[in-house]
C-alpha cells in the first residue's frame, strides 16, 4: 500500500478487506496496509467508532470480521481511486464520455452511486477531459472475449476460427495461455496445435471460438508479456538486419520489440539489429526512419528497398527552396517540448484559468491557458498552451475567468 493514503483511505482500505478476507488477523492487515500491528488495531477501533460493527476472535483461528446485519453501500471508493477509474477508462476507451455507449453507461452508473464529494469530482473529470481515438486501436467482440477468458482461466483448450490481414481462413485447436492488450489492439497468446508452436493472433481476427476442451496446463515461469512482443517480431516473411552506429544500451530506448533483437559488435561500440517483418515499408517508413540514430541496413533485399524508397521520397519533398525563402537559423530554438523515447503523453484539462508552471529540457515556461489538450509537445499559437500533464511541476487554481 502507498504511504501517502491517508487515515481515511487506510480506514476504507480496512473495511474492504474485513468483507473480502473475513478471519483477517493484526498481523495480515499491518502488512497489507505497511503499518505496525498496534496501527492496524487502531483501525479497528475507528470502524467501531463510526458505528461499523466489527467482531474478534482469539486464538489460532482467530481474527477480525464484520458482524452480522452491517448495510454497507455498494460502492467504497477514495478520491484518487475514483479519478484513476475514469482516467483510465477514458484512456482505454475514447466513447467513455458518451452516455450511449455500453462503457460510458457504466461508467456513469459507478458515478452516481459515489458519495456526493468524490462523484462530484469524478463527473467534473469525466466532462472536461477528452481522448483522441486511437485510430489503430480495435476492440473484439466481448463474446469472444470472454469466451476465451473463460477458457483461460479454466485452463481448457479452444477451437477457433481465423482470418488473417491477407485473407486466409484456417480453424485450429490451441491451448490459451493470455489475453494482452497491447497499443489498443487485443492479442491470444497460446500453443497453436496446428503449428506446434506458439502463436499471436488478433482476437478481432478470430471469426469463431469454441471452449470446453481438453484440460491443459499453462506454463506459470513465463512472462506473456514479453513473449507477446518477441513474438510479434519473428516468424514474418521478411528477413531484416540493420547496423546502428551506437551501442545497445543508446538504440534499445529507440527499437520496439516487433522490430527484432539487438545485440552488441564491435567491442559494443555498434549494435546490430536482427528481425523479421511482413510490411518492410512501415518498418523503413515508420520504425526505423524515427530512430536518430546513424544506421544502414546491413540484410534484407526488400528491407533495402523500402528504406531507398522512403529516401527517395522525402528527397522529393526537399525540393529546391525558393531564393526569397528564409531558412531557419541554426542557432534558433522553436518553442516546443522535445518528445522523448516511450514518453507518453498524459493529458487532462482544469478550468477556467489556472496558473501554471511548466518545466521542459531548455526552460521553465508558465502561462494561464484555459484549456490543455493532448499532444507529445507544447504549441504556442494565438495565446493558446498546450502543455504535457506530467511536466507540470506547479499549478495554482483560481485566476481570470475564460470566455
Amino acid at each position: 500500500m502507498k504511504a501517502d493514503l491517508s487515515p481515511t483511505g487506510r480506514a476504507l482500505r480496512v473495511l474492504e478487506l474485513l468483507q473480502a478476507q473475513p478471519g483477517i488477523t493484526a498481523g495480515q492487515l499491518a502488512a497489507q496496509l505497511g503499518v505496525t500491528e498496534r496501527a492496524a488495531r487502531r483501525y479497528f477501533a475507528i470502524l467501531r467508532e463510526a458505528d461499523i460493527p466489527v467482531e474478534s476472535t482469539r486464538g489460532p483461528h482467530g481474527g477480525y470480521r464484520l458482524g452480522r446485519g452491517i448495510r454497507l453501500p455498494p460502492l467504497v471508493f477514495s478520491a484518487a481511486e475514483a479519478l484513476g477509474l475514469v482516467m483510465a477508462v477514458l484512456d482505454g476507451s475514447h466513447a467513455a464520455a458518451d452516455a450511449d455507449d455500453p462503457v460510458g453507461a457504466a461508467l456513469g452508473k459507478i458515478i452516481r452511486a459515489l458519495p456526493e464529494n468524490i462523484g462530484q469530482q469524478a463527473a467534473t473529470m469525466r466532462q472536461h477531459a477528452s481522448a483522441a481515438p486511437d485510430r489503430a486501436a480495435v476492440r473484439p467482440g466481448m463474446e469472444t472475449t470472454s469466451t476465451l477468458v473463460t477458457a483461460i482461466a479454466a485452463q481448457r483448450r479452444v477451437s477457433i476460427g481465423y482470418r488473417s490481414e491477407s485473407g486466409r481462413q484456417w480453424t485450429e485447436e490451441a491451448d490459451p495461455w493470455a489475453v494482452i492488450v497491447r497499443h489498443g489492439r487485443w492479442y491470444l497468446l497460446c500453443h497453436s496445435h496446428r503449428a506446434g508452436a506458439v502463436r499471436a493472433y488478433r482476437i478481432d481476427r478470430i471469426q469463431s471460438v469454441a471452449g470446453g476442451g481438453e484440460q491443459f496446463r499453462a506454463p506459470r515461469d513465463l512472462d506473456y508479456v514479453d513473449l507477446l512482443e518477441q513474438h510479434l517480431g519473428t516468424g514474418w516473411q521478411f528477413e531484416t538486419k540493420v547496423v546502428f552506429d551506437a551501442p545497445c544500451q543508446e538504440a534499445a530506448r529507440y527499437v520496439r520489440p516487433p522490430m527484432g533483437h539487438l545485440s552488441s559488435i564491435d567491442d559494443g561500440a555498434r549494435c546490430v539489429l536482427t528481425g523479421t517483418t511482413s510490411n518492410p515499408a512501415v518498418y523503413a517508413g515508420e520504425w526505423l526512419a524515427a530512430i536518430p540514430i546513424p544506421f544502414h541496413v546491413a540484410g534484407g533485399p526488400e528491407l533495402r528497398a523500402a528504406v531507398a524508397e522512403v529516401t527517395k521520397r522525402l528527397t522529393a519533398a526537399l525540393g529546391t527552396a525558393p531564393s526569397n525563402e528564409r531558412l531557419p537559423r541554426k542557432d534558433h530554438q522553436p518553442a516546443s517540448l522535445p518528445a522523448e523515447p516511450g514518453d507518453h503523453a498524459t493529458w487532462l484539462i482544469f478550468g477556467p484559468g489556472p496558473r501554471i508552471s511548466c518545466r521542459s529540457e531548455r526552460a521553465v515556461l508558465a502561462g494561464q491557458p484555459a484549456r490543455f489538450r493532448q499532444g507529445d509537445r507544447s504549441s504556442f499559437q494565438a495565446g493558446l498552451v498546450a502543455f504535457r500533464v506530467g511536466r507540470i511541476s506547479q499549478l495554482t487554481p483560481g485566476g481570470w475567468q475564460a470566455g
